[in-house]
C-alpha cells in the first residue's frame, strides 16, 4: 500500500503552514527587550461564556493636566492609551451600550468630553496615533464620572454577571464606563 497525499490534503497542509507563519506576523507586538515609560498591560473578563480582553499601554499623569488640556483635548479623537493601539477582543458577538458588535478584535479610540465621551471601535490596529475614521465599526456614547485620582491609566471590569459587565477606563480623576452585554 502506497502512502499518497491527495490534492485536498496537500492544500490543507499548505494552508496550515501559512497560518502558522502568518499568525505571529499579524499579532500585535507589545513587548521588546527594553522597559517602557508607559508599560503594557492587559485585562480579561469572562461575561457569561464570552471572553473580553483589553490590551493597552499605561501612560502616567506625571504632574500633567490630562483631560481638556493639550495632552488629551476635549472633542478630539484620542488613541486611549500609549504606544500601540489599545485593543479590545470579544470571543462572541456582543452589544455595547445597546449597539451590536460582531466578535473580533478592534482598536479602541475615544473622543473625551466634559459631559460625554464617545467610545470608538475601529478595525485599524497599528501604532496608536494612526486613526482612520473610515474604519470605524461602532461608536457609542457614555458619561464620564469623577473618581479618585489614579496615576497610571488602567482598565478594569465592574458589575459582571452572566449576561453583562461594565468595562471601565480610569485615569487621573476620571472614570469612563461602558456596558457590554452578551
Amino acid at each position: 500500500m502506497t502512502n499518497r497525499l491527495t490534492i485536498p490534503a496537500i492544500i490543507g497542509c499548505i494552508g496550515l503552514i501559512i497560518s502558522v507563519f502568518q499568525t505571529p506576523a499579524m499579532a500585535q507586538e507589545r513587548g521588546n527587550e527594553e522597559a517602557r515609560v508607559s508599560p503594557n498591560a492587559s485585562v480579561s473578563q469572562t461575561i457569561g461564556t464570552t471572553e473580553v480582553t483589553i490590551a493597552y499601554g499605561r501612560p502616567g499623569v506625571n504632574d500633567r493636566e490630562i483631560f481638556g488640556g493639550s495632552l488629551v483635548p476635549f472633542g478630539e479623537v484620542w488613541r486611549t492609551g500609549a504606544n500601540e493601539s489599545t485593543t479590545i477582543s470579544f470571543s462572541d458577538d456582543v452589544t455595547i451600550e445597546g449597539e451590536e458588535l460582531a466578535a473580533g478584535t478592534y482598536s479602541l479610540y475615544t473622543i473625551p468630553g466634559k459631559d460625554q465621551w464617545t467610545i470608538i471601535f475601529n478595525t485599524n490596529i497599528s501604532w496608536g496615533t494612526q486613526y482612520e475614521e473610515g474604519q470605524d465599526i461602532l461608536r457609542v456614547q457614555t458619561e464620564p464620572e469623577t473618581a479618585e485620582h489614579i496615576e497610571q491609566m488602567m482598565f478594569h471590569f465592574e458589575d459582571v454577571s452572566e449576561d453583562s459587565g461594565t468595562a471601565v477606563l480610569r485615569w487621573d480623576d476620571v472614570k469612563v464606563p461602558f456596558t457590554i452585554e452578551v
